[in-house]
């Protein structure tokens, strides 16, 4: 289908699941793009306990564009197919439910897409955008490096202009034709957590091109607990064992890092002294660090700085907690470790193998 052929330029897919918190103030938002053909919104509930489905269905009794889906299956990539096998636009959109998109978002993506020079998706930079006082620790800690894992989709500020880099797995939401979608067969549904970037690690071995453009920023509520932030990241670093036993290209350095922070904090406690001491000393050096990048944030507080050491041990011991159960259960992906540890190229070398 072309664009000439259908009515609709874009469809918007948004999973919810419980965010009666934020829809009414991130829905308007969306309803606001703005770009030369018409919008659809998409939302798949999965299975919602709140006041979600009342909300949703509020909306979309007052405006056409928007309908409403029931997702069974609860997961986030159910709800995105669900969505992809409704939609009649000829782009697709995915949106979050507890982020606010720039009114251009949808109309920058097609924008990007139409240059024809081999990028398949478009996003733009997450930008933390705190809403509590853990959210708020959270999203500072996300500004710096120490909590981007080296990936580059992370903004502490908003962007306007049209600058991109190029992305390996790690995306935000984005923009793609619904066709090629399709081509791939939407998000697969094995990856409750991380399809986003199985999907980009598809698109990259088939020689596709992913950019994140500046512009396209949009604001992320982060979590509000160190429990709920440690489940996150546990569930991030557990399912990025199966992303990258499929897609050894997809696992960074800096993540390595992560699951040798928690070698260095199982060994300390060891009872075997010549194992326990350097790795006490490790350990240290590691604390030394946390403070240190703390004083240099941006936070708002003293009890914010003083905080930011808790939430980087979390980030980073969550995720290699659940990396390594991801070993467990899937098996390590060796091709992904020695990839990693020599610091090969996710861009070129493994793709051109891969693909």
């Amino acid at each position: 289908m072309s664009a000439g052929d259908s009515p609709i330029e874009a469809s918007v897919l948004v999973p919810v699941r419980n965010e009666g918190r934020w829809l009414r103030e991130t829905v308007p938002r969306m309803l606001d793009q703005r770009g030369e053909g018409e919008v659809e919104f998409l939302f798949m509930d999965g299975n919602s306990t709140d006041d979600t489905r009342a909300i949703l269905e509020d909306i979309a009794a007052g405006d056409p564009r928007v309908r409403v889906f029931d997702n069974p299956d609860g997961s986030v990539p159910a709800a995105l197919n669900i969505g992809l096998r409704a939609a009649r636009g000829v782009y697709i959109a995915r949106m979050d439910a507890h982020s606010w998109y720039p009114a251009d978002y949808v109309a920058r993506g097609i924008a990007r897409l139409q240059r024809e020079d081999g990028v398949v998706q478009v996003t733009g930079p997450a930008i933390p955008r705190g809403h509590g006082r853990w959210s708020r620790r959270v999203a500072v800690a996300l500004g710096s490096p120490l909590g981007q894992g080296g990936s580059a989709k992370w903004s502490g500020e908003s962007g306007t202009g049209d600058e991109e880099v190029e992305l390996d797995t790690g995306v935000f939401a984005g923009v793609w034709r619904r066709e090629v979608l399709e081509r791939y067969g939407g998000w697969d549904e094995g990856w409750p957590q991380n399809q986003d970037a199985e999907l980009a690690a598809r698109i990259i071995a088939d020689g596709g091109r992913i950019v994140c453009v500046a512009g396209m920023g949009a604001e992320y509520a982060p979590r509000d607990t160190l429990a709920g932030l440690w489940r996150q990241y546990r569930n991030f670093g557990y399912y990025r064992v199966k992303t990258t036993r499929r897609h050894p290209f997809a696992l960074r350095r800096q993540h390595l890092a992560s699951v040798a922070i928690v070698g260095v904090a199982g060994a300390s406690v060891l009872p075997v002294r010549a194992v326990a001491r350097p790795a006490r000393a490790a350990a240290g050096a590691y604390g030394v660090a946390l403070v240190a990048l703390s004083l240099r944030a941006r936070a708002e507080s003293v009890r914010d700085t003083a905080a930011l050491p808790i939430v980087f041990a979390v980030m980073h011991l969550s995720w290699g907690v659940g990396f390594l159960r991801g070993c467990v259960d899937f098996g390590p992906p060796w091709k992904a470790l020695v990839t990693a540890a020599l610091g090969r190229s996710h861009l070129v070398e493994d793709r051109d193998q891969l693909g």
